[in-house]
């Protein structure tokens, strides 16, 4: 089996941290009450680029969030369900989230299965005065009506496309790549296919 081809280069590590220095403007002037607000991020991916967001959120407004995480990792709707709904391994949010802005943070939005999961995840810990959602990436093909309130690049796909993230704080690199996996012989590439 063989790696598939990358059908496009879509992101390279000067053009992710604009854009993550663009979507923490875009949240700066979208959250009222930013210092009532804890980023979550949707692991694995969705951890550091929310690092990342409370990062530039600090250097351009002087605020600092706290970041927690949800680890959704048993589900996968963009490849193999292992059960028939997302199953929530464990969440992490620092501060809780009782009547607090959550802005939740994953590498791409497909289905909205996973963000679903994730939001679930924040209403078991009480009740947040507003649920956000932030992708890098937003490739379509929602089965739920769930809509990201901040996206860093909207990627029209095919079903058989999966868009790759990789970060270096997990693959060592910063970019991300299309790939075309319609070949049947072809083997998924490593790193975060969704």
């Amino acid at each position: 089996m063989t790696i598939p081809p990358v059908k496009a280069r879509l992101m390279d590590e000067k053009t992710m941290q604009r854009t993550l220095a663009r979507i923490a403007h875009e949240i700066i002037e979208q959250t009222e009450d930013l210092e009532n607000t804890v980023l979550v991020g949707i692991r694995r991916r969705g951890v550091p680029l929310a690092r990342r967001l409370g990062e530039n959120i600090a250097l351009f407004e002087g605020v600092r969030l706290p970041v927690g995480e949800v680890d959704i990792s048993l589900y996968r709707d963009d490849l193999t369900p292992v059960a028939q709904e997302p199953l929530v391994e464990d969440a992490r949010i620092p501060g809780g989230v009782l009547g607090r802005n959550v802005l939740l943070v994953d590498d791409v939005i497909y289905t909205g299965r996973t963000a679903r999961a994730a939001m679930e995840a924040v209403l078991r810990q009480g009740r947040a005065k507003r649920i956000l959602l932030c992708a890098l990436f937003d490739r379509g093909h929602r089965e739920l009506p769930i809509r990201p309130d901040f996206v860093g690049k909207n990627i029209p796909t095919a079903r058989h496309e999966r868009v790759s993230v990789r970060l270096k704080e997990v693959d060592g690199t910063d970019g991300a790549v299309l790939y075309d996996l319609s070949d049947p012989a072809s083997a998924r590439p490593e790193g975060r296919l969704t």
